[in-house]
């Protein structure tokens, strides 16, 4: 990446913290202001480095070691000492103690769905009182209109391909572009697990990425 990318690429991540905190403070609480933030699938940090300027503690959590590894050094050239990195698993071992704000975006697609579910599970019990979760998930496929966005049960999962502005080396496949599943959830286990952890509050906006639908989930515990 040029310096040029690597501005944009964080910039998106500071504009996408923006929209959470104001969809927050818009729509379920005008106060909002976090102590504490878990970014659940960190990556190299795109949006844990925005939060962390806004909280006196964040904490990234990812299964790549490579990802944290790069996200130290991005938290670090920044000066951004309140910052904590830990390698995540289904159980969420690393971390116990409770959150004021929790957020995952474009992460439980890549996950499959019965994992996934697991998962949310363990992070919705780490919301703290009054705690806010902004979660995405996708749950429906455009191209697929006859079955109201569902796939076919016979049709194998739809992988995307992640574009790269350069060839990627040749493999020993036909392709030269790694292939991500994208997983859709099922929204009435997720609202299920959302009231029966404790919230109250609820608000939700659409998202669309070439024809992967999906929702950012915003709530409020009790």
């Amino acid at each position: 990446m040029t310096e040029e990318d690597r501005k944009t690429f964080f910039e998106s991540g500071r504009l996408h913290v923006q929209y959470v905190m104001q969809t927050v403070r818009t729509h379920l609480d005008s106060n909002f202001a976090p102590g504490s933030i878990l970014d659940f699938g960190c990556g190299v940090g795109r949006t844990l480095v925005a939060f962390a300027q806004l909280t006196p503690e964040a904490v990234g959590l990812d299964i790549s070691a490579s990802m944290l590894q790069e996200a130290n050094s991005n938290c670090q050239e920044r000066g951004l000492t309140n910052v904590s990195l830990f390698r995540s698993d289904d159980a969420l071992s690393a971390t116990a103690r409770p959150f004021d704000l929790i957020h995952s975006s474009i992460v439980f697609q890549h996950i499959p769905a019965a994992r996934g579910r697991l998962i949310f599970r363990s992070l919705l019990s780490l919301l703290a009182p009054r705690g806010i979760g902004a979660i995405h998930f996708l749950y429906a496929k455009s191209q697929y209109k006859e079955t109201y966005g569902a796939a076919p049960a016979a049709t194998p999962p739809r992988f995307s391909l992640m574009r790269t502005k350069a060839p990627s080396p040749p493999v020993p496949r036909s392709g030269s572009d790694p292939a991500i599943e994208m997983n859709p959830y099922n929204l009435n286990e997720i609202l299920f697990l959302v009231q029966q952890a404790g919230a109250q509050r609820l608000y939700v906006d659409f998202t669309d990425h070439g024809g992967e639908l999906g929702l950012m989930i915003f709530f409020q515990m009790a």
